[in-house]
């Protein structure tokens, strides 16, 4: 279980094309993770320029090579046009992954996260086997509990002092999808 491939999967959708990150989406990567709105209940490490996006690339690849954790670009069909990020964070135990995302917020309320997820969801379950797809998010998030909502996850309750950041521990809202 959730054992990734060698090659990097591409997934298509109606709308949108995900595929691996790669040096152009590097500053495409720099406005999403320096856009206050974005990054509000998001943690990431601070970026001070586009170099440091290029640095989070290779830190995402070389997770993929690892067999710890898989990050796709989210792109517009046909275009390359990257406009978020959407991936399994890691896989706790073998037969969980937890998923992460963001999105420009240009792109909030067109149901591209909603497409992107429904894709994951999709891999998750069917090619890398997994029982429980789990999303942590940060209370006040109302965004992101809509749109894992729309994708059929439950809200399982609070985890208080759950997750570290930089010092600081913050209490997260588990979401969870278990395959039928």
């Amino acid at each position: 279980m959730n054992q990734l491939p060698d090659k990097f999967p591409d997934i298509a959708t109606s709308r949108l094309a995900l595929t691996a990150l790669k040096p152009a989406h590097a500053g495409r990567l720099f406005q999403l993770f320096t856009d206050k709105q974005v990054i509000r209940y998001y943690n990431v490490l601070p970026l001070k320029e586009e170099k440091d996006a290029e640095k989070v690339i290779h830190y995402l690849r070389q997770r993929f090579m690892d067999k710890l954790g898989i990050r796709w670009a989210i792109t517009l069909k046909g275009t390359d046009e990257f406009i978020g990020t959407i991936g399994f964070n890691n896989f706790p135990q073998p037969h969980r992954g937890v998923i992460v995302y963001a999105i420009e917020h240009q792109h909030w309320g067109k149901g591209f996260m909603t497409e992107a997820i429904q894709a994951l969801v999709r891999y998750g379950f069917h090619d890398l086997e997994l029982i429980r797809i789990e999303a942590e998010v940060l209370p006040g998030n109302s965004a992101s509990e809509r749109v894992l909502a729309k994708n059929g996850f439950k809200q399982e309750g609070m985890l208080h002092k759950w997750l570290e950041w930089g010092g600081d521990f913050f209490d997260v809202n588990m979401w969870a999808l278990v395959k039928a």
